[in-house]
């Protein structure tokens, strides 16, 4: 699986590459805390939805440390998901941690 750093995911958004990024927490978690940009699609939907995320833009997935988001990227690829698929190496945690300190931890 691939994945990104929080530093290399902050220099794509600055550098206004044509990315998409899906966060697959819970709602009350995206509401607590989230990245700028990110569209919430939960992981327990993430494959009801997949045609909501464009298999044509290169796609970085997150969730709060990398686990779920890793599960998300497996389902998508086992569904048949053509995209180009990265996950958030240590998710907002990470986030919060080398890019944004006011994004809450929790």
């Amino acid at each position: 699986m691939q994945e990104i750093t929080a530093t290399e995911l902050n220099e794509l958004l600055k550098s206004g590459a044509d990315i998409q990024l899906i966060d697959v927490r819970q709602p009350a978690e995206y509401n607590f805390a989230r990245i700028p940009g990110a569209r919430l699609i939960p992981l327990g939907e993430i494959i009801n939805r997949m045609g909501e995320i464009d298999p044509t833009r290169e796609t970085i997935i997150h969730c709060k440390m990398g686990g779920r988001s890793a599960q998300a990227i497996h389902a998508l690829e086992r569904s048949g998901f053509q995209g180009k698929l990265r996950n958030l190496r240590g998710g907002i945690t990470a986030w919060s941690n080398e890019v944004d300190p006011s994004v809450p931890k929790y």
